[in-house]
Protein backbone atom coordinates (compact mmCIF):
# COMPACT_ATOMS: atom_id res chain seq x y z
CA UNK A 1 0.00 0.00 0.00
CA UNK A 2 1.64 3.09 -0.99
CA UNK A 3 -0.11 6.41 0.55
CA UNK A 4 0.50 10.32 -0.38
CA UNK A 5 0.42 12.63 2.54
CA UNK A 6 -0.33 16.52 1.58
CA UNK A 7 0.04 19.03 3.93
CA UNK A 8 1.24 22.59 3.66
CA UNK A 9 2.67 22.13 7.22
CA UNK A 10 5.79 20.56 6.59
CA UNK A 11 7.05 19.75 10.04
CA UNK A 12 3.47 17.92 10.32
CA UNK A 13 3.38 16.22 6.98
CA UNK A 14 7.03 14.64 7.27
CA UNK A 15 6.22 13.42 10.71
CA UNK A 16 2.69 11.65 10.33
CA UNK A 17 4.67 9.83 6.75
CA UNK A 18 7.37 8.71 9.25
CA UNK A 19 4.75 7.19 11.98
CA UNK A 20 2.85 5.33 9.40
CA UNK A 21 5.89 3.96 7.91
CA UNK A 22 6.60 2.40 11.57
CA UNK A 23 3.21 0.72 10.81
CA UNK A 24 4.01 -0.63 7.75
CA UNK A 25 2.90 1.95 5.21
CA UNK A 26 4.89 3.16 2.53
CA UNK A 27 4.01 6.73 2.58
CA UNK A 28 5.35 9.48 0.85
CA UNK A 29 4.38 13.57 1.52
CA UNK A 30 4.34 16.75 -0.44
CA UNK A 31 3.62 20.25 1.15
CA UNK A 32 2.13 21.96 -1.52
CA UNK A 33 -1.00 20.74 -4.27
CA UNK A 34 1.35 21.28 -7.71
CA UNK A 35 4.25 18.86 -5.73
CA UNK A 36 1.78 16.35 -4.82
CA UNK A 37 0.72 16.37 -8.58
CA UNK A 38 4.04 15.83 -9.65
CA UNK A 39 4.23 12.90 -6.98
CA UNK A 40 1.49 11.13 -8.72
CA UNK A 41 2.23 11.68 -12.49
CA UNK A 42 5.64 9.72 -10.92
CA UNK A 43 4.26 6.87 -8.54
CA UNK A 44 1.17 4.77 -7.75
CA UNK A 45 -0.95 5.65 -5.01
CA UNK A 46 -3.36 3.65 -3.77
CA UNK A 47 -4.77 6.48 -1.10
CA UNK A 48 -3.72 9.89 -0.93
CA UNK A 49 -4.65 12.25 2.64
CA UNK A 50 -5.44 15.65 2.03
CA UNK A 51 -5.51 18.71 3.81
CA UNK A 52 -8.64 20.29 3.23
CA UNK A 53 -7.01 24.30 3.56
CA UNK A 54 -4.09 25.04 2.00
CA UNK A 55 -2.89 28.15 -0.10
CA UNK A 56 -3.22 28.31 -4.09
CA UNK A 57 -5.13 24.83 -4.19
CA UNK A 58 -7.51 23.54 -1.74
CA UNK A 59 -7.58 20.09 -0.79
CA UNK A 60 -11.25 19.45 -2.57
CA UNK A 61 -9.10 21.17 -5.73
CA UNK A 62 -6.38 18.73 -5.97
CA UNK A 63 -8.38 15.58 -5.21
CA UNK A 64 -9.97 16.52 -8.91
CA UNK A 65 -6.63 16.85 -10.24
CA UNK A 66 -5.15 13.90 -8.84
CA UNK A 67 -8.47 12.21 -9.64
CA UNK A 68 -7.90 12.89 -13.86
CA UNK A 69 -4.52 11.55 -13.22
CA UNK A 70 -5.21 8.15 -11.19
CA UNK A 71 -8.99 7.44 -11.37
CA UNK A 72 -8.51 4.35 -9.19
CA UNK A 73 -7.39 6.84 -5.82
CA UNK A 74 -8.95 7.11 -2.91
CA UNK A 75 -8.93 10.00 -0.36
CA UNK A 76 -9.16 10.82 3.32
CA UNK A 77 -9.52 14.59 4.00
CA UNK A 78 -7.79 16.40 7.26
CA UNK A 79 -8.88 19.36 8.32
CA UNK A 80 -7.71 21.91 11.23
CA UNK A 81 -10.26 24.12 10.51
CA UNK A 82 -13.36 22.94 8.86
CA UNK A 83 -16.53 24.44 8.26
CA UNK A 84 -19.97 22.56 7.74
CA UNK A 85 -19.71 23.18 4.23
CA UNK A 86 -15.75 21.85 4.04
CA UNK A 87 -17.35 18.73 5.85
CA UNK A 88 -20.04 18.05 3.77
CA UNK A 89 -17.71 18.33 0.34
CA UNK A 90 -15.04 16.90 1.52
CA UNK A 91 -17.17 13.97 3.06
CA UNK A 92 -18.96 13.46 -0.05
CA UNK A 93 -16.10 13.02 -2.20
CA UNK A 94 -13.71 11.11 -0.11
CA UNK A 95 -13.53 8.15 2.25
CA UNK A 96 -13.43 9.78 5.32
CA UNK A 97 -13.03 13.37 6.35
CA UNK A 98 -11.13 14.05 10.05
CA UNK A 99 -10.63 16.79 12.06
CA UNK A 100 -7.20 17.88 12.63
CA UNK A 101 -5.23 16.95 15.61
CA UNK A 102 -5.95 13.48 14.26
CA UNK A 103 -4.69 10.12 16.27
CA UNK A 104 -2.53 8.42 14.69
CA UNK A 105 -4.55 5.13 15.50
CA UNK A 106 -7.50 6.98 14.09
CA UNK A 107 -5.89 7.75 10.71
CA UNK A 108 -4.45 4.23 10.36
CA UNK A 109 -7.56 2.50 11.09
CA UNK A 110 -9.35 5.06 8.24
CA UNK A 111 -6.83 4.25 6.09
CA UNK A 112 -7.46 0.11 6.32
CA UNK A 113 -11.50 0.74 5.95
CA UNK A 114 -10.70 2.99 2.94
CA UNK A 115 -7.97 0.69 1.87
CA UNK A 116 -10.48 -2.43 2.31
CA UNK A 117 -13.81 -0.79 0.59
Amino acid sequence: MKILLVDDESELVSALAERLSFRGFDADWACSGADAIDKVKENEYDLAVLDVKMPRMSGLELRGELNKIRSGMKYIFLSGHGSEEDYKAGAAEAECYLVKPVKIEELVEKINLALES
